[in-house]
């Protein structure tokens, strides 16, 4: 066990070192944590702790992953690549498909197609890579109604939207994501992680839980042919949420980032990634970008996720998830217990990485953190 905190705050943040430190000692140093934060681009919170745990550690991001990919398509928006009323079978033909004509790419960003997973589930190796995920999506019927709710689409969102974007912009998500995001800025944050990387990345460790805790989260979960078992992939062979929740620790997942939960990377890498988005000279997303795509599209629970996932476009909406925030902070989170996010009003940008997974598929310790570093940043 490893309680130490390490690493620095600005002025004004010492209690930022504190709930974080705070929250490691619940953890018993079992989970290995970071911590960062940036305000108006400058980075005010580098914090990190547990077994092996360095400020320099990757590790998998899931669905905060999410948030990256979002960030490329936003961008492919600013410029006139993508139309976001347009179908998604304008640009990929094969998709319109067995009812899936009409869906459009707002539809698929903000989990309102209906498209959630494939009968009979993926193996990992097809979980690994986008386009295998959208050779199996082709043939598949919806499972809801287009555009009549919000229903997760866990790993095929943006294998849907990758296969639109290698299309009309003529280079993958991932592609796209090192030359105009990650490369220009430096980032920690890797949709596809070079192989000289690979003695920096750590492992995620599966949940801990009591017999108790365990038996009823197994008696209060879906089944695997529920809704929320399609769309986490439970309805496939062997395929458990253990597996969900460790699945970049597969080297072909992490080798080829998918781009809904395949990325790894550092808190610091997250922070900065939305540090990037919104400040500097020139911020990565322009004004009218930023309030296109962080205006709240979604906000009834979801089928999945439940009632704490409002979706702006390709980003949850962290402004009603985090209150604290402004309504347009725009982020998302991963189901190990990462989050990342960027509040545009108050210039503040947050990541936060945990090595073992959070139980129940909720980093619930980010509602502290947050609100601490927020407090911090706005006094």
């Amino acid at each position: 066990m490893d309680n130490e905190i390490n690493g620095t705050v600005a002025p004004g943040f010492d209690w930022v070192r504190e709930e974080f430190a705070a929250v490691v000692a619940e953890e018993n140093g079992e989970s290995g944590a970071q911590l960062a934060a940036f305000v108006n681009g400058e980075q005010v919170v580098d914090l990190w702790a547990g077994p092996q745990v360095t400020s320099d550690t990757l590790t998998g991001l899931l669905s905060s992953t999410k948030g990256a990919s979002a960030l490329v398509v936003a961008l492919l928006l600013q410029e006139g690549w993508l139309d976001l009323d347009r179908t998604v079978a304008d640009y990929w033909p094969e998709f319109g498909s067995s009812g899936k004509s009409a869906i459009t790419l707002r539809q698929v960003l903000t989990n309102r197609a209906g498209v959630i997973g494939v009968d009979g589930g993926f193996t990992i190796a097809e979980l690994a890579d986008d386009r295998r995920i959208a050779e199996r999506v082709v043939t598949q019927w919806p499972h809801i109604r287009p555009n009549s709710a919000q229903a997760y689409g866990g790993f095929v969102t943006f294998a849907i939207i990758g296969e639109v974007v290698r299309r009309a912009a003529g280079g993958s998500i991932q592609e796209l994501f090192e030359e105009r995001v990650r490369a220009p800025h430096g980032l920690d944050v890797y949709l596809g992680l070079p192989a000289a990387l690979e003695d920096r990345y750590l492992p995620i460790l599966p949940w801990l839980a009591t017999p108790a805790m365990q038996a009823a989260f197994e008696a209060n979960s879906p089944g695997p042919h529920s809704i929320p078992g399609i769309a986490y992939n439970l309805h496939a062979a062997d395929f458990t949420p253990v597996d969900v929740l460790t699945l970049p620790n597969d080297p072909g997942v992490r080798a080829l980032g998918q781009g809904s939960a395949g990325g790894v990377g550092s808190a610091r890498g997250l922070a900065a990634m939305y540090a990037a988005a919104i400040s500097g000279d020139a911020p990565l997303l322009k004004p009218d970008t930023l309030a296109a795509v962080t205006a709240i599209h979604s906000s009834d629970p979801d089928l999945v996720r439940g009632d704490r996932a409002p979706y702006a476009i390709g980003f949850e909406a962290k402004g009603l998830h985090y209150p604290f925030l402004s309504a347009n902070a725009f982020g998302h989170t991963g189901a190990a217990g990462s989050d990342g996010f960027a509040d545009p009003r108050s210039g503040l940008a947050y990541g936060y990485t945990r090595r073992r997974a959070a139980f129940g598929f909720r980093g619930e310790e980010n509602d502290r953190l947050a609100a601490a570093v927020h407090r911090a940043a706005t006094r």
